[in-house]
């Protein structure tokens, strides 16, 4: 069987029955995408590589603990351990992250208290990942009318007309994916502040 054919979920499982070369060949399929997505938050090539580092060895750790338990997710896994950790390299180094676009930082390059107000953005980059790891746990159904309403912006008769279902049914959806999330939320007893 050829490496490229083998699916992330089974060297995961294979690498937690202890074939030590079925981490080696995730590593080397996803290094690329997963630096250069470190790299693009830090613009340096050691702190990049550091941090690429530790995040492998989160997984590493996570996984020889059992508790992997992504359904065959494996890179959005490895990126989210990215991410975090580009969090954390920024809130000890209390730097603010470089985009070279008009992004969401910008506006704070020309504030004068550039460190608090990173550390705003970052927290908010946090909650924003916390209430679209909330959303995950949504029925299918549900998630897809909320992404769509609250992500792309979308009328409920364009989200009525893309998911071939009546506006009604949509809108309620969208009601019960709130009335969802906030039991989500209570029963995480999550505090989402900004």
């Amino acid at each position: 069987m050829q490496k490229e054919l083998i699916t992330d979920a089974i060297l995961v499982s294979e690498y937690i029955k202890g074939n030590e070369g079925a981490l080696e060949i995730l590593i080397k399929r996803h290094k690329q995408k997963i630096y250069s997505f470190i790299y693009s938050k830090v613009y340096d090539r050691d702190v990049a590589e550091d941090i690429f580092q530790d995040a492998f060895i989160k997984v590493i750790r996570t996984l020889k603990r059992g508790n992997y338990n992504e359904e065959g997710k494996f890179l959005p896994w490895v990126m989210r351990i990215s991410h975090n950790l580009v969090i954390d390299y920024f809130r000890k180094n209390n730097r603010m992250p470089k985009f070279d676009n008009a992004g969401e930082f910008s506006i704070f390059s020309v504030l004068s208290d550039s460190s608090l107000n990173a550390e705003k953005a970052l927290i908010k980059e946090q909650v924003e990942f916390d209430v679209r790891r909330l959303v995950d746990e949504l029925p299918d159904d549900q998630k897809e009318v909320l992404l769509m309403r609250i992500y792309k912006d979308m009328s409920f008769k364009e989200i009525s007309e893309r998911t071939g279902v009546s506006i009604n049914t949509a809108l309620g959806r969208m009601r019960y994916a709130l009335i969802n999330l906030r039991k989500i939320i209570d029963k995480h007893n999550i505090v989402l502040t900004n």
